[in-house]
């Protein structure tokens, strides 16, 4: 797990060593880069562009790496189509890859882009109307031909028309410059072609010093079976390199310095909120001293952690792809029966189809982690969009009164300790537990410190080994729903078990004996029960940032956390007085959190749906939470919330 690392302060010292005068030395198998302008930024927004078959996301996800080597702060925004392959050169095709990247903290992708990056009109087209003016855009100038532009609708080239002169257009042949340098390799004209997202790599990894070795060792290894095709790859990144350095076109390169006072001492690595909560999830089994099983059907876009935690048998994990979703939480259901740490991961479609098992779960009162990975709605709606829409269905869309625990990690970092969270409650209080991310923080990507292993919570529980009640006549026999009186779990004996046979079921059951039963008043108290296990769960208090005494309270959750805090800091840099406050659990709330509220003179509640936490606060604290919302399947934009707020605060 720590095979990918990098260290910010480390990496800071060895890019020092690389400047020579201000400038950076000559790179091996490069010529040097001294002899243009280089311009110090304190930071970039970068965004690939292209067809989804050009290479997009693998170009920003290289660069993102370099960067993340590089010692910088960073934030990335994948967007991609929902179809495997969309019609070719066409506006619903366009697969993009923003990248945010600085020499101090940040918390967002970034809203605009300061470069474009367009590898067809189609590209062009559908971000230009992100791009500010000023901003650089380098287009495939090879794509711009009649009946590409006819496609999207240019009737005239906008490289030709006058419509693109406020912005600094640099035009390239990608695709012919890229055919060319690969001529040495015999490769067919379609192969070649298939090369020029790394020749747009490397030229964008000159125009920013980003590191180039462990570009080349990926595609060395990548390509290992077919090293002709590593070689073409590795030779059209050099080119765009190359292409920087000498063409007259780019006269200018910038620096920005690793971000070397924005990171706590520490190991570092990139990593995106899936393979965070894979991480999680994992390290959660090893501090339980439990196997991971992992019951799960493939659904954009959580099945990147199906994908992760198959790779990791020898940490004792089991991963099962089931035939539907239905199957695969009554697997996971199951295992959590059978003793394992047991998780099962959806989108909000699927949750509607494991509700029952979810239900059936919290009857069972087993631990069991139920993990949503949130993107638009309803029914199979944006499966590549991002979306909060599903807090309401985690707390309610159960028949009968089915209370689950809620926890919602606030970044991609953060997801690791959100799956360790989930994991404490689910064993400790013996209950399926929703953890609930969503798109946005599932793709996305930031440094991640390692944590050392003793710094991770020991989550060691105890099975049930031996009778637990005496009857009247003194008879020791074991009653399977004979709770702990401080957290009013029930024991989880493994079956197996010598003397520990029990029935379990979906039917109501007896207080303590587990025995079914029809009886109102035992329905009454069972219902309250496990209404009180839930109520009853340990969370930390709600911390909230005001360092003003403000008037006015921003609460959020989940992904929400990054937007809603580059806009508050805007809006303190401005003077404005506003306090900041981020949930993690969401049932049951902190138990601060009322008195909070109280407080301030206005709550304003930012969400990615129609206003469903703002819902759930004014309904349980009486409170006038005020909803601000968006369900476009983005993220916010730190400028339009600032904006917001500060029309909030002003009415």
């Amino acid at each position: 797990m720590t095979s990918q690392v990098s260290s910010p302060a480390e990496q800071a010292d060895e890019a020092s060593e690389a400047l020579v005068g201000g400038q950076r030395a000559p790179r091996p198998d490069h010529a040097g880069a001294g002899e243009k302008e280089i311009r110090r930024l304190d930071r970039v927004i970068i965004r690939f562009a292209g067809d989804s078959g050009d290479g997009m996301q693998l170009t920003g996800d290289r660069f993102t790496s370099e960067t993340a080597s590089f010692g910088n702060d960073l934030s990335t925004l994948p967007n991609f189509p929902a179809e495997i392959r969309a019609p070719a050169g066409t506006l619903p095709g366009v697969s993009s890859f923003q990248l945010h990247f600085a020499d101090h903290d940040i918390l967002t992708p970034g809203d605009a882009p300061n470069v474009l990056v367009a590898m067809n009109p189609a590209a062009l087209k559908a971000n230009i109307g992100d791009v500010p003016r000023g901003a650089e855009i380098i287009v495939n100038t090879d794509e711009f031909t009649k009946r590409p532009m006819a496609k999207v609708g240019y009737p005239t080239s906008p490289l030709e028309d006058g419509s693109l002169d406020g912005y600094h257009v640099h035009p390239v042949p990608l695709t012919t410059l890229t055919i060319e340098a690969l001529k040495e390799f015999g490769l067919s004209r379609k192969e070649a072609e298939r090369s020029k997202n790394m020749f747009a790599l490397g030229l964008l990894s000159w125009m920013y010093h980003r590191p180039t070795e462990g570009t080349e060792a990926f595609l060395r290894a990548k390509f290992a079976k077919k090293p002709q095709i590593a070689e073409a790859n590795v030779a059209a990144f050099r080119a765009g390199w190359n292409f920087g350095e000498t063409t007259e076109d780019f006269a200018v390169s910038y620096e920005v310095a690793p971000a070397s006072q924005a990171f706590p001492a520490g190991t570092y690595r990139n990593i995106s909120g899936n393979l965070a909560l894979s991480y999680g999830l994992i390290a959660a089994s090893r501090q339980a001293d439990l196997p991971l099983y992992l019951g799960s059907y493939p659904i954009t876009p959580a099945s990147d952690i199906l994908h992760e935690l198959s790779k990791h048998k020898n940490f004792g994990v089991r991963t099962f792809q089931a035939e539907d979703e239905i199957a695969g939480i009554g697997a996971a259901l199951g295992a959590a029966f059978g003793g394992s740490l047991a998780v099962t991961t959806t989108s909000g479609p699927g949750v509607a189809l494991k509700s029952e098992t979810i239900g059936l779960a919290v009857s069972l009162e087993l631990p069991l982690i139920v993990i949503d990975i949130q993107r638009g709605g309803p029914s199979t709606g944006l499966p590549t969009k991002t979306e909060q829409a599903d807090l309401l269905q985690a707390m309610y869309g159960r028949n009968g009164e089915a209370p689950v625990p809620v926890v919602a990690p606030r970044t991609p970092a953060d997801c690791f300790d959100a799956a360790l969270d989930a994991a404490r409650i689910a064993l400790i209080y013996r209950t399926p537990v929703f953890l609930l991310s969503d798109g946005y923080l599932a793709n996305g990507s930031e440094p991640w410190k390692i944590p050392e292993t003793d710094e991770l919570p020991d989550l060691r529980v105890r099975f049930a080994n031996g009778p637990n009640h005496e009857l009247a006549d003194g008879t020791e026999v074991f009653w399977p729903y004979k709770r702990d009186p401080h957290t009013l779990a029930r024991p989880w004996a493994v079956p197996g078990t010598p003397g520990l046979e029990h029935r379990i079921g979906g039917i109501e059951k007896q207080d303590g004996s587990g025995n079914i039963s029809y009886d109102p008043a035992n329905h009454d108290l069972m219902v309250r029960t496990r209404q009180a296990k839930i109520d009853n769960i340990e969370v930390p208090d709600l911390q909230v940032d005001d360092p003003s005494d403000a008037r006015t309270l921003v609460l959020g959750w989940g992904s929400t956390y990054g937007p809603i805090t580059a806009a508050v800091r805007r809006l303190r840099a401005a003077g404005q007085p506003i306090a900041q406050a981020h949930l993690r659990n969401l049932n049951p709330f902190p138990g601060n959190l009322g008195d909070i509220l109280k407080r301030y003179d206005k709550v304003i509640v930012p969400e990615m749906n129609l206003g469903q936490l703002a819902t759930l606060i004014r309904a349980k604290y009486l409170v006038d939470a005020r909803s601000y919302n968006q369900v476009n399947g983005m993220p916010f934009k730190a400028e339009q919330l600032a904006t917001a707020l500060k029309e909030a605060i002003d009415a």
